[in-house]
């Protein structure tokens, strides 16, 4: 009985929070449940377990719940953005780390910790906000940071249209083992069919 109701504790932070980020901004929110699903797909494909299938699907949903703190102007804004505003941007994983935090007493939600803070670090090191690389970076960071690129180059934004699937494949490929970890950028080129275009079709 404990155990259910702490998942069921965990379930309602989730929602909730989505449901907070939704009233924000919910391109972003609708993006979040896009990567939340991949992500588990992904890493299913790459033969992790159920339940961290599981940890990556919420690390997925709860990834970009740092960007509630953007305003709205800079979040559509439909042009570059200043330098000021790509700092704000920039802080995005860190703060929705802070705001998850206080529910760190959750298992589910301390697991995606790592996961939330690390989703725009780099292979080679050059990401942020804490300059990892490699297999330093946690693992369902570098699962999400894959999905998530891929959602956000094919999806419609403010200052531009979806591009093709197969030009974020591409450059998937093309960032392999500098943006990407290579393992999981392969993993994912070749179940591509099945996690993208999956979503796809639920999205339609």
């Amino acid at each position: 009985m404990l155990i259910e109701s702490v998942r069921v504790t965990e379930q309602r932070v989730f929602q909730s929070l989505w449901e907070a980020l939704a009233a924000h901004d919910r391109l972003t929110a609708d993006h979040c449940k896009r990567v939340s699903e991949a992500s588990y797909l992904l890493a299913k494909a790459g033969g992790l377990s159920e339940a961290e299938a599981i940890e990556a699907k919420y690390a997925g949903l709860m990834h970009d719940l740092g960007k509630i703190g953007i305003p709205e102007a800079i979040l559509n804004k439909p042009a570059k953005l200043d330098p000021f505003e790509a700092k704000r941007m920039m802080g995005h994983p860190a703060w929705g780390e802070h705001i998850l935090r206080p529910f760190a007493h959750l298992p589910l939600i301390a697991a995606i910790l790592p996961a939330v803070r690390s989703h725009h670090e780099r292979y080679d090191g050059a990401g942020y906000p804490d300059g990892l690389a490699g297999e330093n970076i946690p693992l369902l960071g570098r699962i999400i940071a894959i999905v998530d690129t891929v959602d956000a180059m094919t999806q419609n934004r403010a200052y531009r249209k979806g591009l093709p699937l197969e030009v974020a494949y591409a450059e998937i490929a093309r960032c392999s083992g500098t943006q990407f970890d290579p393992k999981w950028a392969a993993i994912y080129l070749e179940s591509k069919n099945y996690v993208a275009e999956t979503e796809t079709k639920k999205a339609a």
